[in-house]
């Protein structure tokens, strides 16, 4: 057997998870023809091992395989010749353990800024760079874009991250939490405080209640339908729609405080613990909740379909900052920057979570454009508002049932992949025991991480004042990346 077939939040034996040589895995990534997920590596004494983790959306399966490199293995045939989706992957590997992989095409750091880097550059009558950045004039976090412009026309962008040097999966090993979790991406606290959490409680075999899983998937889709409100806000300032820019600014206001309401937090902050929730929905606060998203849903609603009926609005959306479905595939890309462009992956319904089994999974026509991510995220609001409405009705059938449960000590020998469908897309976190039964090594994977790229494809051969409309179409995270 090549692979160990698992399923989502499923604790599975370390020592399970087959070996093969590196050529021969590389061989069988390629035969598989499945999504990768994760691809990280782990000391083992002066060795290194390599796993492999990838992903059958079809049929909701995870495969997870390794190669071990002794220690005087330092290079191998480079995975991205023949399948392009592993090509950040790769970078992030060959940087933290300076295994070389043959050919690949673009050895760039990741986050690694110690040695100089030398940018792309083009030659040519009238061809001009434009830097901007790592510090910038908003109140936003630390990246360098270098553009390689023709006049006004971008020919090519390169985007350097990697300036905050937070060292997160290492201090998962030291102090595990879910107030470690929550702080990974300020606007993701549910995702990957929930990724988190179900990584722990399956390496414990601790299943929460129902209730407590239905609150958690509540506070979830709440994150998604805010963020996604304030980024069509942001949509529309970037192309001088202020009234759309001003409405959906209040309505988001309205969701935030909702989960004000519900946990003391407008991010959900100290909601989600190890073994369930801190804090309950009961029936008053549930009516008021579903008023409230009532009035959302009517705002949102109303003001997109005003907006995108805007001639002068739909011209400046429609086929701008294009990623076509082919190339949205070879770079691997996830979450709502997939689905714009026809690539229909979403962890909630591919991984069969059994509180989404009845929910439609609804698609748009997706032409990989400004205008498609906006309709997307519309579409999203929509949707996640009918989920958390119908998950407030289920919660009354477990009114009785605890918020929290004790999680018992962690299994030793153990590995686990938890994936989460936070509102950029899936959030990994992979975490493994040793014999002891204590944490040795925690991976994460944002969303962030796959989609960087995106962003560079997209604004090619578009005008250089196109970028912040295509950079807030997409709304990627710096801290997701730089962990």
């Amino acid at each position: 057997m090549n692979w160990l077939i698992t399923e989502n939040n499923k604790r599975v034996n370390l020592n399970d998870i087959p070996s093969l040589y590196i050529a021969d895995l590389r061989l069988e990534v390629v035969k598989l023809n499945k999504r990768v997920v994760a691809f990280f590596g782990r000391k083992e004494y002066d060795n290194v091992r390599l796993y492999v983790v990838l992903a059958d959306d079809t049929e909701g399966k995870l495969y997870i395989s390794s190669s071990l490199f002794s220690y005087w293995e330092k290079e191998y045939e480079s995975f991205t010749q023949l399948v392009p989706a592993f090509h950040k992957f790769e970078r992030e590997f060959y940087e933290e353990f300076k295994i070389k992989p043959l050919n690949h095409p673009w050895l760039k750091p990741v986050r690694n800024h110690k040695e100089e880097y030398k940018f792309f550059e083009m030659e040519g009558d009238e061809v001009h760079q434009v830097a901007v950045g790592p510090i910038h004039a908003g109140v936003i976090e630390p990246g360098h874009f270098r553009f390689m412009c023709h006049g006004e026309k971008i020919y090519d962008l390169e985007i350097q991250l990697g300036w905050q040097h937070r060292g997160i999966e290492d201090m998962f090993l030291q102090v595990p939490s879910n107030q470690l979790a929550e702080s990974i991406c300020g606007d993701s606290v549910i995702a990957h405080n929930l990724a988190f959490s179900n990584a722990i409680e399956a390496l414990s075999n601790c299943e929460i209640s129902n209730k407590a899983q239905l609150i958690r998937l509540i506070a979830l889709e709440m994150e998604r339908c805010a963020i996604h409100i304030g980024d069509l806000g942001a949509i529309a300032g970037d192309i001088a729609y202020l009234m759309g820019a001003s409405i959906f600014g209040a309505t988001r206001t309205l969701v935030i405080n909702t989960m004000l309401e519900i946990s003391g937090s407008r991010f959900g902050r100290g909601l989600i613990t190890l073994g369930g929730v801190n804090f309950d929905i009961d029936k008053t606060l549930s009516e008021r909740i579903i008023s409230v998203l009532e009035k959302v849903s009517a705002d949102v609603e109303r003001t997109t379909k005003v907006m995108l009926n805007s001639p002068t609005v739909a011209s400046r959306l429609e086929r701008t900052g294009v990623v076509s479905e082919e190339n949205a595939r070879k770079l691997g890309l996830v979450g709502m920057a997939a689905r714009a462009s026809g690539v229909n992956i979403d962890t909630r319904f591919d991984f069969k979570d059994k509180w989404y089994q009845d929910i439609e999974n609804r698609t748009i026509k997706a032409d990989g454009d400004v205008y498609s991510r906006t309709r997307l995220r519309y579409k999203e609001i929509k949707q996640s508002i009918y989920i958390i409405k119908k998950f407030l009705k289920k919660l009354e059938e477990y009114s009785q049932e605890p918020i929290e449960i004790p999680v018992n000590h962690i299994w030793g020998d153990s590995f686990v992949v938890s994936m989460t469908e936070g509102w950029r897309g899936e959030v990994v976190h992979i975490a493994m025991s040793d014999g002891e039964g204590n944490l040795s090594r925690y991976k994460i994977k944002d969303p962030s991480f796959n989609n960087w790229f995106a962003l560079a494809m997209a604004v090619r051969n578009n005008g250089i004042s196109d970028f912040p409309l295509c950079n807030k179409s997409y709304n990627l995270s710096y801290c997701g990346n730089d962990l």
